[in-house]
């Protein structure tokens, strides 16, 4: 074969230009940036913010998205399967469990009406120098029950005389400045008295502390009236003595030497006006499901054999 027949072998190599890969690095480093700069935000608020305001928030991103917009009721049900209960009536599953926590949270409509009431409270006692003193022995919380308004006693300053039921002056100015505030709600009232755990020296058996905390709830019902409040909207008036104590104090505390003003929330209001039964009939019989004559006989036999074990036939006392 002549050279003239062999094809020329062609190598070809890529030429590679190297250019500038952009700046698309930058984007993503400004979105990560931005994104950790909401992240500490948002911790700060949070670290910043009252038990409340984190309350609200958390409430507001558990309401679901359909509920948010159409302005329904935030307790709706996010289960696919509605009810979520074992009977028809649904008392022991989802809508039960709503029905109890919607018992037992206010919310964020009641939580913003008590948060001005508070605010309409101490607005009202700075504006009398005598009771601004009395600022510090009073606390303001929410409870499962409504707001809760206490007057706490100290040593320098008690609210109360000692082992007595007289208001102090300075409380029954407090008392009267706060009458008509409540007056202009339409929740109803509870007022409970509490003692710290100092005896009486005859104990429990003569005047004692449970009488002690029940006149001192009375004598600021009292008060609370003369200062125009209407004897309508009170509720409860109870007294716990040292039974019920303060977090975090001790039984004999004088801190817990107190008074509670507890504005009812209205399912609360209506449970204590109807106390309902949990079954919803009459506390079944002790007895068992027999004849009337039956029953009467059993029981009548169940008296002799007492009476034989206890020592004979003796005749019951009158």
């Amino acid at each position: 074969m002549s050279q003239s027949n062999k094809r020329p072998i062609i190598i070809r190599r890529k030429k590679v230009i190297h250019q500038h890969h952009g700046g698309a690095w930058k984007i993503a480093l400004a979105d990560f940036m931005t994104a950790l700069m909401a992240l500490f935000l948002v911790l700060w608020i949070l670290s910043v913010a009252s038990d409340e305001q984190r309350q609200g928030v958390a409430e507001y991103f558990s309401t679901p998205l359909v509920t948010a917009i159409t302005g329904g009721d935030r307790s709706g049900s996010t289960s696919a399967i509605p009810g979520g209960g074992p009977d028809p009536t649904h008392s022991d599953g989802e809508r039960a469990r709503l029905d109890v926590r919607q018992l037992t949270r206010p919310s964020m409509q009641q939580r913003r009406f008590f948060l001005d009431v508070q605010e309409r409270i101490e607005s009202a006692i700075e504006l009398d120098p005598e009771l601004r003193q009395l600022r510090n022995q009073m606390r303001f919380d929410l409870t499962s029950e409504g707001l809760r308004i206490q007057l706490l006693d100290t040593e320098q300053r008690p609210m109360f005389a000692l082992g007595s039921d007289r208001v102090e002056p300075y409380m029954r100015s407090l008392l009267r400045t706060i009458a008509p505030l409540l007056n202009e709600l339409p929740n109803d009232l509870s007022i409970s008295g509490h003692t710290d755990s100092v005896a009486y020296a005859g104990g429990y058996r003569g005047y004692s502390n449970w009488e002690l905390s029940s006149d001192r709830a009375n004598a600021s019902r009292r008060e609370l009236v003369a200062g125009g409040l209407d004897p309508a909207q009170l509720l409860r008036v109870s007294g716990f003595a040292d039974r019920a104590s303060l977090p975090d104090t001790s039984s004999d505390d004088p801190v817990n030497r107190r008074i509670e003003l507890l504005v009812l929330l209205p399912e609360v209001a209506d449970a204590i006006r109807n106390p309902g039964v949990l079954s919803g009939s009459a506390m079944p019989s002790l007895m068992p499901e027999s004849e009337e004559g039956e029953e009467t006989a059993g029981t009548e036999q169940l008296f002799e054999n007492l009476q034989q074990e206890l020592g004979g036939d003796q005749p019951a006392a009158e």
